[in-house]
């Protein structure tokens, strides 16, 4: 009897898994092999969802990404917070899960750094990552104000601000090896306290 294989959910699983190949092997260090071993498949099995370890890696941080994005449009969604509340639980989130993902961060950044040595436009491809979460906080400054909770502020000045504490929150986990950015929560809590009404 033949065993009926849900494809969808398997690549899912695949990109899950995966992911904890490259945290723990590193993005150079990763294989096929490993990736399948991890996944409790044959190479050939695998070739059959991604056509090579580039492609997985991506769909693994996609992954992520899309999962980080529906935590975030919950809180947009909470009727009970206004926007300065909203603000700060997305800041919180994000933070949360720059802390949570700090091994993974040091694979992507060796990953960019790789990239930009063969010649590669890094900016352009994290700015097409992130490019929804940029949106998000200003759709969130731009609410609030409307709703007269901030000042009349430059919103891409702002998100400019908040993004670039973001990069720094990423930065001294994956380069400075901090355990925590606490100091970056503080900063994001300040910002915020600057330009609210």
């Amino acid at each position: 009897m033949a065993i009926v294989v849900e494809h969808d959910k398997r690549k899912q699983e695949i990109l899950q898994k995966s992911l904890d190949v490259f945290i723990e092997e590193g993005y150079e260090d990763a294989t096929f092999q490993k990736i399948a071993d991890r996944c409790g498949i044959t190479r050939t099995t695998l070739y059959i969802y991604f056509k090579n370890k580039h492609e997985i890696f991506l769909g693994s941080i996609k992954e992520l990404l899309s999962e980080l994005e529906e935590s975030l449009k919950k809180i947009m969604m909470d009727s009970s917070l206004n926007s300065e509340a909203t603000l700060r639980a997305v800041l919180s989130t994000l933070a949360d899960s720059i802390e949570y993902n700090k091994k993974l961060f040091s694979v992507l950044l060796n990953y960019l750094m790789q990239l930009k040595k063969s010649g590669v436009d890094t900016n352009e491809r994290v700015r097409r990552r992130v490019i929804r979460l940029r949106h998000l906080l200003s759709t969130i400054l731009i609410k609030g104000i409307q709703a007269k909770e901030f000042k009349e502020i430059n919103v891409k000045i702002i998100n400019d601000t908040l993004y670039g504490l973001l990069e720094s929150a990423i930065f001294r986990i994956a380069v400075l090896n901090k355990d925590d950015v606490a100091d970056v929560r503080a900063a994001l809590n300040t910002t915020v306290d600057l330009f609210k009404a």
